[in-house]
């Protein structure tokens, strides 16, 4: 359960990352106001330690990805 929660924050800090890099639009930062805000800074440290829980199973041989 904790796989699919850090795999879906992965996915929305994914597309914000996309967002910003062909749009120079930040979503969660639109969303909560500023990139400075308290909720858009918990968005991005969730996006953050969800890439650290998903080293893993990037490692894992028995991974559903292939």
């Amino acid at each position: 359960m904790l796989g699919k929660i850090a795999l879906a924050l992965l996915i929305v800090g994914g597309i914000n990352w996309g967002l910003i890099g062909l749009l120079s639009f930040d979503l969660v930062a639109f969303i909560f106001g500023s990139q400075a805000s308290l909720l858009a800074r918990a968005v991005y440290t969730l996006v953050g330690v969800s890439a650290l829980l998903c080293i893993p199973m990037l490692m894992d041989g028995n991974n559903n990805m292939e």
